[in-house]
């Protein structure tokens, strides 16, 4: 039998280092067209902010199958009451094997561990998987909270209630 061990782990371990190039990989492959480089890699990477996926600001979380690194995603805490989830990937040899949802339960525990009552996000129009895997767990679009380069659609969710969120 298969299964999915997840927990929160540092960024910059091996496999949580692993995880997050592939993510930074494929989100600017796919907004550039053509498969991003390792130097393009290296850069993105360079002073992203993964440092402050730890608590109390926040927390990063990597998801094993069957002992094999697989997924990831972080939480950072906002303010009091919101965290933004942010980072999350699952390899593609791994889609379809529900661990999105069970990344996104631990996520959204952990956050709750930190004090937020609701949990909000940023992504882009073209990532519509995982706008597809937001809303199947309950996220519903909400006002822009932020602005910036890649932000094109905005998420919330109710950690209290499960419902919408507020901005």
């Amino acid at each position: 039998m298969t299964s999915w061990q997840l927990a929160p782990e540092d960024f910059d371990t091996t496999d949580a280092t692993g995880l997050r190039r592939d993510y930074y990989a494929e989100v600017a492959g796919r907004y550039w067209m053509r498969p991003a480089t390792t130097e393009e890699i290296d850069r993105g990477l360079a002073g992203d902010g993964a440092e402050l996926l730890t608590p109390p600001t926040g927390q990063f979380v990597v998801g094993r199958f069957d002992g094999e690194a697989a997924a990831c995603g972080g939480l950072l805490m906002l303010d009091a009451e919101r965290a933004e989830l942010t980072r999350v990937y699952l390899r593609p040899a791994f889609r379809g094997t529900k661990g999105a949802g069970l990344l996104l339960e631990l996520l959204e525990s952990e956050a709750r561990l930190l004090g937020a009552s609701r949990m909000v996000l940023n992504t882009r129009l073209d990532l519509v998987e995982a706008r597809s895997v937001y809303v199947r767990h309950g996220y519903r679009e909400i006002p822009a909270y932020c602005t910036g380069p890649y932000m094109e659609i905005w998420y919330g969710k109710d950690l209290a209630r499960d419902g919408a969120a507020r901005v």
